[in-house]
C-alpha cells in the first residue's frame, strides 16, 4: 500500500485533515508524545522569563482577540 504525498493529504476536506491530524497523534505512544513536545533549556528559559514578566505586570498582556485582529491585519 502506497502513502499518499503530503500535498494530496492537504487537498483533503478540514474536517478530514483534522481526524487524520488526531488519529496521528493519537496512535503516538506516551513517551513519543513527550519527546515531540519537549522544550529545550532555552525554551523553557524563556517561558519562565515570560510568566514572571506576565506575573509582575499582568496588564500587559494582549486579549487573544486582539492578537488574532493584528494578525488578520
Amino acid at each position: 500500500m502506497s502513502t499518499p504525498a503530503l500535498s494530496e493529504l492537504l487537498k483533503l476536506p478540514s474536517e478530514t485533515r483534522a481526524e487524520l491530524a488526531m488519529a496521528l497523534w493519537e496512535s503516538l505512544s506516551t513517551t513519543e508524545r513527550d519527546a515531540a513536545l519537549s522544550l529545550s533549556p532555552a525554551q523553557a528559559a524563556e517561558l519562565d522569563r515570560r510568566w514572571t514578566e506576565h506575573l509582575n505586570n499582568p496588564a500587559s498582556a494582549i486579549a487573544w482577540e486582539d492578537v488574532l485582529r493584528q494578525l488578520r491585519a
